[in-house]
């Protein structure tokens, strides 16, 4: 039989935690993270440089009659999403993979033994954190290009059809990104692993279908993430695109069938 030495206690798993309690804690890991910050720092910089970087730089002028009908200056607002949404998806990821390589995922699952509810309260405070982080830099980037835009071309103010929507959806976008991340995380626990996954599915999964004809394109944009994105930040979306709230609603269902891939691992595996 084993004793243990004098003043030690051998951990045991908390009582009457609540999911309150355990988002508290996640709330609290997230926030003392320095990359948390540093990832959202340089999201806020790309959303809004790269806005008016773009919008200063339009060329409105010197594009041709059917160039200045298409003319968006509401979608061209969020060329920083670009960048973004990988930044916040990455941050999704090591929300996550880092208690593993740390090994303090073990302490977590030891202070609060219900696995899948230690991941619904990890997503709640990144979702939210992510959520706010987005609307607000979202706004901020589509009055900043609007600013930057030079006469003639036209401006975009949100009180026009359309425009509140793009704004709201550039913003709520790389937060759904985030929770893809965090779920793509629990599944493969290893932070290069679950990032290298994250930009297959953002920037090669679109390109496998380059070769296979704009038709079977057009269909595919409508089901793969990042070309989603551009029909939820346009004005008026194109013709073959789905409706936005469709588009926002498939990228609902993407996250939670990510976050409930990473539970189902996390309830089967060890730590």
């Amino acid at each position: 039989m084993t004793i243990a030495p004098p003043g030690h206690r051998a951990a045991a798993p908390a009582r009457g935690y609540s999911f309150g309690t355990v988002a508290h804690m996640e709330w609290r890991k997230l926030r003392t993270l320095r990359s948390t910050w540093w990832i959202v720092a340089v999201f806020a910089a790309a959303m809004v440089g790269l806005a008016v970087l773009a919008l200063s730089h339009d060329g409105y002028a010197q594009l041709s009659p059917a160039g200045r009908a298409s003319f968006d200056p509401t979608h061209d607002c969020f060329i920083g999403l670009l960048l973004g949404q990988l930044l916040l998806g990455i941050l999704g990821v090591l929300t996550i993979t880092t208690e593993f390589s740390s090994g303090m995922i073990r302490a977590t699952f030891t202070a609060a033994p219900r696995r899948s509810l230690v991941l619904a309260a990890k997503a709640a405070v990144l979702g939210a954190v992510t959520l706010a982080a987005g609307e607000i830099c979202a706004f901020a980037a589509f009055l900043a290009g609007q600013a930057a835009l030079p006469a003639p071309a036209p401006h975009a103010a949100l009180g026009q059809s359309g425009v509140l929507r793009a704004v709201l959806m550039a913003g709520a976008y790389p937060a759904l990104i985030a929770l893809i991340g965090l779920g793509i995380g629990a599944l493969i626990r290893n932070t290069a692993g679950a990032i290298g996954a994250l930009v297959g599915v953002l920037f090669v999964l679109p390109l496998l279908f380059a070769p296979l004809g704009p038709s079977v394109q057009d269909t595919a944009q409508n089901f793969l993430p990042h070309p989603m994105a551009n029909a939820l930040i346009a004005v008026r979306p194109p013709a073959h695109t789905l409706p936005a709230m469709a588009i926002f609603g498939l990228l609902c269902g993407y996250a939670l069938a990510a976050l409930a891939a990473g539970a189902w691992a996390l309830t089967r595996r060890d730590a």
